[in-house]
């Protein structure tokens, strides 16, 4: 079974939730401190981490960044009901995807699922090299002058889908359903944040460009 742990400090939710999730072959971990949490994820293999904004000790948005810090697992934020700036911010600080309170558990089970998907799915080129800048897609490693980069996957799929076509211009609500694998109710901000992200990381490469009120495209010469 795929291992997920969530830590919400909401008591209630666990149980109901780990035998909605048992059904489909996943076996749900809980805490509901992030010390506890943390120290579970530090101890344990666990394949996504499933993480509420409002907790006891710091909040999500801190939990998120402490585990960024150490791990590239996909991670979901559980943020209330028409707060955008939650989704804002766990977007800027590397969370993979959110979910807005309250939620049907099917849902959350989707975007589990998409996430896991895509840190999964095989690519159909190996490797994609650049002047500067080269991707592995098997061992989802990107490197840039021979650098390591520390991308979390959101990240590394938004790199992979710009980069297999590059000049070809993406609009956002493209890269957003592309990267989701389905519509969603999500905002174009959504993407401006997550291409701002990945552009700190690839400094001082300049291959990510925007063409105003089109979208995105990817600029770099490929060797």
């Amino acid at each position: 079974m795929r291992r997920i742990l969530l830590i919400d400090d909401d008591e209630l939710l666990a149980a109901p939730l780990a035998t909605y999730f048992a059904r489909f072959d996943f076996e749900l971990d809980s805490a509901t401190r992030p010390s506890a949490g943390l120290a579970k994820l530090r101890a344990q293999p666990f394949e996504a981490a499933i993480l509420d904004v409002m907790l006891p000790e710091m909040d999500g948005f801190e939990l998120c960044r402490t585990i960024r810090k150490e791990s590239d697992i996909p991670i979901i934020m559980l943020t209330a009901r028409g707060e955008v700036m939650d989704r804002v911010v766990g977007l800027e600080i590397g969370a993979d995807d959110y979910v807005p309170k309250p939620f049907e558990p099917r849902e959350l089970l989707a975007r589990l699922q998409t996430i896991l998907r895509r840190a999964r799915a095989p690519a159909a080129a190996n490797r994609l090299v650049f002047e500067g800048l080269s991707i592995d897609i098997d061992r989802r490693e990107v490197l840039r002058h021979g650098e390591a980069l520390d991308l979390t996957g959101t990240e590394f799929e938004l790199l992979t889908l710009l980069a297999r076509e590059p000049q070809k211009v993406f609009s956002r609500d493209e890269i957003l359903n592309r990267l989701r694998g389905h519509e969603a109710e999500l905002y174009s901000r959504a993407v401006d944040i997550l291409v701002s992200r990945l552009r700190k990381k690839l400094e001082p490469l300049d291959c990510i460009r925007t063409l105003r009120n089109a979208g995105y495209t990817f600029a770099g010469a490929r060797l």
